[in-house]
């Protein structure tokens, strides 16, 4: 994901320190040079700090000059970082920087005594062959209707086909094999998946929402919250016994040291996996992971919830003969089901043009009061010092959360009519496009890149995952909760609601609100779960 951040940070900088440590590093001639000052034979692509392309491309080059703004030249000294590697400059001449890998990687400008200008940037290793988003979501699209088509067409080998690979499965898998091919991009076309999370999703939570049995879905008793809690334990133990299951055949994996150690790292897949983004980048802070390293972790976060993604889509289609095995009783799940059914064909019309835009102008409307509310509660709660950096200075938490209270307060009102106009098939039209965008992440061909790190999150990803299924089978809980217990900790709000879609779209909001708690519990089980770690890991 692509992010250029620049902001000023008033800092108390220790020069004797900083001199002291940069003499030490340099005892090791070895070294790679990572960042050096520019020399007149020196052929590399160059950008102005702070104004960065949208991603750096390792396959142009492994080199890049960084020039400096001049309004920037009114101090003696400073300090340039790259992750954690640094280097003292007399003055702002362009420095040039060897990039260590793809990943994110963060640029900091430091003035000695005085403020901090900071960066962060993607680095991928080749560009995509389509670059042009307006391609790319013309592509995601194509696979959406191909699935679609072929998916209802009476051909008897598609037929066959379909009952073995569910429908929406390859919704996903369609844009993943097309990001492992190298066509398509998700740092590219990141503007993309923003629409789809920032606009798509939430109006879908509205369309979806607005017509909902509220009653019905309490009536669905408290397995679902009981599958959720057994997920987030599944996280907080599966973590600390991937580690000692690993240390016993390659203790490198998951040792290391001071801000190296692995299970300082492991602590961000936790948060996310947890609760969400803002979850995870505060056990970044917490713990202190190098930066270096990080984009590992993410890469890990990536391949095994995209895997596991999959396995639940999958599981979606099979729902039945799961629940048959799980000796499940899903009569309250089918009852909403149709009882949602039968509400939608009986006001059911076939709608005009007036009416289309009726149904989308009060979704698209709620989003828009949505955006500015979060705004609002964002601001409000970074203001005050204990909350900063938890769940509740996240603009996407709010988001998600006021567009689920809206879609809520209009199914008390006439708005609940607008289902007669297809409103719920709009917001499918939407997830739909979100499984898409979110399957373009998943590059096939990272799972080689970190092998054994992978393994750590397979085997954690195991545990949670078999955790659920013997304590679904203990309280015959239907796999419906199982997969939105488990995707509302692994996933969040971005992609619960499309798994608890897939079984019925009146089921989405189900995904939200257990997303919601998510988020809630994601620090405090991320710290558990990383002193557990820390205490199991091999030094």
């Amino acid at each position: 994901m692509f992010r250029i951040k620049i902001q000023r940070v008033k800092t108390v900088f220790v020069f004797p320190v900083l001199l002291l440590s940069l003499a030490l590093s340099s005892l090791d001639s070895s070294a790679t040079t990572v960042i050096d000052t520019l020399s007149n034979n020196t052929e590399s692509p160059s950008f102005v700090f702070g104004h960065a392309p949208q991603y750096l491309d390792l396959s142009e080059s492994e080199s890049w000059i960084i020039d400096f703004p001049s309004q920037w030249y009114n101090a003696s000294s400073y300090v340039f970082f790259m992750n954690e590697d640094s280097m003292v400059l007399s003055s702002l001449k362009p420095v040039v920087v060897t990039l260590p890998g793809s990943g994110e990687v963060a640029f900091k400008l430091q003035e000695i005594g005085g403020t901090a200008q900071k960066m962060k940037v993607d680095v991928i290793k080749k560009a995509p062959l389509v670059k042009n988003n307006a391609v790319v979501l013309g592509l995601l699209l194509l696979c959406l209707a191909f699935v679609f088509y072929t998916s209802t067409s009476n051909n008897k080998l598609l037929k066959k086909f379909y009952t073995v690979i569910p429908a929406l499965l390859m919704c996903y898998l369609l844009p993943s094999i097309l990001a492992s091919l190298g066509i398509v991009n998700s740092v590219q076309s990141h503007s993309i998946y923003f629409i789809a999370t920032r606009y798509l999703l939430p109006t879908a939570l509205v369309l979806m929402t607005l017509s909902i049995d509220l009653k019905g879905i309490i009536n669905l008793g408290p397995k679902s919250l009981i599958m959720f809690f057994t997920g987030t334990i599944g996280i907080i133990v599966g973590g600390p016994i991937a580690i000692l299951l690993v240390s016993t055949f390659s203790p490198e994996t998951v040792g290391g040291q001071g801000p190296e150690a692995v299970w300082r790292g492991l602590s961000t897949l936790a948060g996310s996996w947890i609760g969400g983004g803002a979850n995870q980048t505060a056990m970044l802070e917490v713990y202190g992971y190098a930066q270096s390293k990080y984009g590992g972790m993410v890469l890990v976060d990536i391949v095994v919830a995209n895997i596991w993604m999959a396995v639940l889509l999958y599981g979606a289609g099979k729902a039945d003969k799961v629940d048959k095995w799980l000796k499940a009783d899903s009569s309250a799940i089918k009852e909403l089901q149709e009882k949602m059914e039968h509400f939608t064909q009986s006001i059911s019309k076939n709608p005009t043009l007036r009416d289309i835009l009726l149904v989308l102008g009060i979704a698209f409307g709620a989003t828009a009061f949505s955006h500015l509310s979060s705004k609002w509660f964002t601001g409000y709660f970074s203001g005050i010092e204990a909350l900063k950096g938890t769940t509740l200075t996240s603009s996407f938490f709010w988001l998600v959360v006021m567009a689920t209270t809206i879609g809520l307060v209009l199914s008390f009102t006439k708005a609940r009519k607008l289902e007669a106009y297809g409103a719920s098939k709009l917001g499918s039209v939407f997830i739909y496009i979100l499984v898409a965008t979110i399957g373009m992440k998943m590059d096939l061909r990272q799972i080689v890149e970190n092998p054994l790190l992978i393994v750590v999150g397979l085997i954690w990803m195991a545990f949670h995952a078999g955790l659920l299924l013997l304590v679904a089978k203990m309280i015959r809980a239907p796999f419906f909760f199982l997969a939105v217990g488990s995707k509302a900790n692994v996933g969040g709000a971005a992609s619960a609601p499309v798994v608890a879609a897939a079984f019925h779209p009146s089921l989405a909001p189900v995904g939200v609100l257990l997303a919601v708690l998510g988020y809630a519990l994601g620090t405090y089980g991320a710290w558990l779960c990383a002193v557990l770690m820390e205490g199991v890991a091999p030094l």
